[in-house]
């Protein structure tokens, strides 16, 4: 008994420095690219407009910027957001559940929750669901679970109760380093609606509720290891997503250079 404790100590030990150790290759990753990025970026170039807010008709004022893009890399949501902090306005808990459902039912997120099935059904992480077929669409079903139910508890419901506000503010300035730090840092800072900056109950509370609710259908991975397995999994994750937003306009730029090319 002792030994199978252990061992699936280890297992949840292994999937948790897996899934961090994959977020943290992408933030790397997205660092060194971005250097170059930074390097060819034209300083001239303003923010494109926060996404879901009225825009003018930029051409009448002779400025080009196309919007702001409602996904990175053409799959990962990106509807929350905002090039600038500045000037600030807070949103609405209407606006606040609208973002939420845009992320959790947006065709990125069905993308991804396939990719996670397909991770979880590789590695056995649930040997209950079974293989083929039927075993993929259970992990799919669950990992659906896990994304819709995450949006909602880190960038609606509690948001709103806690008066805090769910979007991702981008730095876009300074040096890749402290750029990074910036959009790591996110995960535990945010700001309330107030504009002041707080510690970021949503994202870490939010996710703590959305893994205890993912006990209900995860039978073979119900003790404290597990859970706190997918919590560090889904914290490094949105920490992936905060770098990626932070970056994303300078390596679109790259890429739509070369595509071009």
């Amino acid at each position: 008994m002792k030994k199978l404790r252990a061992t699936g100590v280890r297992g949840s030990m292994l999937r948790s420095c897996s899934g961090i150790a994959t977020a943290a290759a992408l933030i790397v990753g997205i660092a060194a690219i971005t250097g170059t990025c930074r390097a060819q970026a034209n300083p001239k170039e303003t923010p494109p407009p926060q996404p879901g807010t009225l825009k003018t008709d930029d051409t009448k004022n002779g400025n080009s910027n196309p919007p702001e893009s409602k996904r990175i890399f053409w799959i990962i949501p990106n509807y929350r957001t905002s090039p600038s902090l500045h000037p600030y306005v807070p949103l609405t808990a209407k606006e606040k559940f609208t973002i939420a459902t845009k992320d959790a039912f947006d065709r990125g997120t069905f993308i991804l929750a396939a990719l996670f099935a397909g991770q979880g059904q590789l590695t056995n992480s649930n040997p209950s669901f079974g293989q083929g077929a039927a075993g993929y669409a259970r992990y799919f079903g669950t990992s659906c679970a896990d994304w819709v139910i995450g949006d909602y508890m880190t960038e609606a419901i509690y948001p709103v109760m806690l008066h805090q506000d769910p979007r991702y503010f981008r730095n876009g300035k300074g040096g890749r380093w402290s750029r990074l730090g910036y959009a790591m840092s996110q995960v535990v800072i945010t700001h309330g609606d107030s504009g002041k900056t707080q510690f970021n109950f949503s994202e870490i509370v939010g996710n703590s509720t959305a893994v205890a609710i993912s006990e209900a259908y995860y039978p073979d991975n119900r003790d404290w290891q597990d859970a706190v397995s997918r919590l560090g999994s889904q914290v490094g994750v949105d920490m992936a997503a905060n770098v990626l937003k932070e970056f994303w306009p300078d390596l679109e730029r790259k890429f739509g250079r070369k595509k071009h090319e």
